[in-house]
């Protein structure tokens, strides 16, 4: 007869401990930050960004985890450091003379560095001494290639980086250690095996814009997101946009807003007709037939309710969208000094997407809006290429539908295709109500006038017959067509379209 097996004691495995580098956006994509008391190798060209993600981990580490750093140049002293981040929200100086960081500038001469009994002792003496002396947790190496500058005698590297990493896990000190590629991800081509993280940073420009990538090579122990992600520099230091951002979990509603058109509203059907709340709403057509003033009374209508709306105006500056509205009766300066509205005018062309979506980013966090309008977001073409605008949408849509923002698109189809309903940005499928409006001839051509009608809305009964768009200096009405045989012929033939579109003809991102 067999024993019975006896049952082993299941030992859970231990996580890897992580260390947050307070970076916006980096400690997602790593799931937690930097492998703590280990050392990851900092890769990176000239101007990519490798001294300032450093600095910027030792702020952080000060201000929001109470870890005090030491900051150890062999290149900059610390006058220069000071001006490489007085343009940056990093209150570096102030930190260093409360003793939260310190900062060793290591001068290294031609005599200093001799192969023969080459070794790495006096250094870590002073790195020792600099550690113990605030109880630093953190350590930035910047960067590796100084002390080892002159050393061709492999054996000797080989011990010498070894001793420095293995030194650096004994002191228990999360370190970055700082590094230009020139074999793999490193001078010496031996750092980024010993290393537990590596990180790339790119700097490269594309059609003239500069833009920065960074990228996760290396994590033992830990997943981590593999892709490039794009990350910026600017007044509140290094920012990191994850490709993937909130996803596809947001909760659903049966709440409804109004368009601020109420013969609009009539459009849907339901207990409280209007715009699902928190959903993404696309007006597109071809230039002056009111994708706008659509836009601008919902606007309106959003701080009706005490809301706050953000109007992203991509074509014309504050002051020409508010004389603009004002002749159809939409006064839009209350609501701006009331804090309820703000308009944001900006060329598309004046930076880069990643810019463009960190600003989103910023906002939407500082302003905390319930409505949000782009106008239009066919301004975004030409300023990348298709994949990275269709990246840069997703994202937007994912962060705006994760905090429930109803979000208003304008999309202007030109007039070549006008008879091409799903626009020239190709954002279908990320829509939930989806509105066209064009250009109508009436009268056998003699009389034109603007329609509209609803391609979709996902979750609500709507009207599908084409109806005027009539813009008065009091606002915006909505009329049935006229049931004239030629009008009916139109309307049918708009219907017949629309039904297409729902079967899925359109481009879909």
């Amino acid at each position: 007869m067999r024993k019975p097996v006896k049952k082993m004691d299941v030992v859970k495995a231990k996580t890897l401990a992580k260390c947050p580098t307070g970076i916006k956006g980096f400690d997602e994509i790593t799931e937690g930050g930097l492998p703590k008391d280990r050392t990851t190798l900092l890769s990176g060209g000239a101007g990519s960004g490798k001294t300032l993600l450093g600095l910027d981990f030792l702020v952080r580490g000060a201000t929001d985890y109470n870890e005090p750093g030491v900051f150890m140049s062999f290149e900059e002293t610390a006058d220069e450091l000071y001006k490489d981040v007085a343009s940056l929200n990093l209150n570096l100086e102030a930190l260093v003379s409360q003793k939260k960081i310190i900062l060793e500038h290591v001068i290294l001469e031609i005599s200093d560095i001799q192969e023969k009994n080459f070794n790495l002792e006096g250094l870590l003496v002073r790195l020792e001494h600099a550690i113990d002396s605030i109880g630093a947790k953190r350590v930035v190496l910047d960067s590796l290639e100084s002390p080892f500058a002159g050393i061709k005698d492999a054996g000797i590297l080989r011990v010498e980086i070894k001793r420095l990493f293995r030194w650096l896990k004994n002191k228990k000190v999360t370190a970055i250690v700082t590094s230009e590629p020139l074999q793999g991800y490193s001078r010496n081509g031996l750092e980024e095996f010993i290393s537990d993280c590596i990180i790339f940073l790119d700097n490269r420009v594309k059609e003239q814009i500069a833009i920065r990538r960074i990228r996760v090579v290396k994590y033992r122990g830990s997943k981590h997101g593999t892709n490039e992600y794009p990350f910026v520099i600017d007044s509140e230091g290094l920012s990191v946009i994850p490709i993937t951002s909130a996803g596809l979990d947001q909760p659903g509603t049966a709440a409804k807003v109004s368009t601020g058109i109420p013969s609009l509203d009539k459009l849907f059907w339901g207990g409280n007709p209007g715009y699902t709340r928190g959903s993404t709403i696309l007006a597109s057509g071809t230039a002056g037939t009111g994708k706008t003033s659509l836009a601008a009374a919902f606007a309106i209508e959003s701080c009706k309710r005490g809301e706050r709306c953000i109007f992203y105006s991509y074509e014309e500056s504050a002051g020409q969208l508010s004389q603009n509205m004002g002749s159809i009766g939409f006064d839009l300066k209350p609501w701006i000094k009331k804090g309820l509205l703000k308009i944001v005018a900006i060329r598309p062309s004046f930076s880069g997407l990643e810019v463009h979506l960190l600003d989103l980013y910023k906002l939407v966090g500082s302003f905390n809006p319930q409505s949000v309008v782009i106008d239009p977001l066919t301004s975004l073409i030409g300023e990348g290429d298709e994949r990275e605008i269709r990246s840069m949408i997703t994202r937007m849509i994912d962060l705006l539908k994760s905090r429930e923002i109803t979000t208003f698109f304008t999309s202007l189809v030109s007039s070549s295709s006008a008879n091409d309903t799903s626009g020239e940005i190709g954002v279908s499928s990320l829509i939930d109500t989806w509105i066209v409006v064009r250009e109508l001839e009436e009268d056998a051509g003699r009389k034109r006038t603007r329609g509209l009608f609803i391609v979709k809305s996902r979750g609500t009964g709507h009207s599908s017959d084409v109806h005027k768009l009539i813009l008065s200096d009091t606002g915006i009405t909505l009329e049935q067509m006229d049931a004239g045989p030629s009008n009916l012929a139109e309307q049918r033939k708009k219907i017949t379209t629309a039904q297409k579109v729902k079967m899925g003809k359109p481009t879909e991102v």
